[in-house]
């Protein structure tokens, strides 16, 4: 599997797992029905999703920059690395820190025979 078809299978996995934002709609209330003002819903997170194909594992070097990308240029709630390899410590560390999701060899295989 090259870097686009890896790509490409991660992007589905998103897509099934519906981890991709979805059009929020707004409903109008009625006036007078005991509320002192409407209720407003939280939108969904937003997720940033990276796909890296590096071997044999990643560090935090990478990581620190995809989250300040992901979060500064992609307004991201949930940061979301992807990898076909195992992450170090210091990239485990960094993303404990900074509220960022790892998916590693283990986790990506477990996510895709979920249904």
């Amino acid at each position: 599997m090259d870097d686009r078809q890896f790509e490409q299978y991660v992007a589905e996995l998103c897509r099934r797992g519906r981890l991709h934002r979805r059009p929020t709609r707004r409903r109008r209330r009625r006036p007078g029905r005991g509320r002192d003002r409407p209720t407003a819903r939280r939108p969904p997170p937003r997720y940033s999703v990276q796909a890296l194909r590096q071997a044999p594992h990643l560090g935090s070097r990478d990581l620190q920059t995809f989250n300040g990308t992901a979060r500064a240029e992609h307004r991201a709630d949930v940061p979301v690395s992807v990898a076909p390899c195992v992450f170090a410590k210091p990239a485990h560390d960094f993303a404990a820190r900074h509220d960022l999701w790892l998916i590693d060899v283990n986790l990506l295989g477990f996510w895709n025979s979920a249904p």
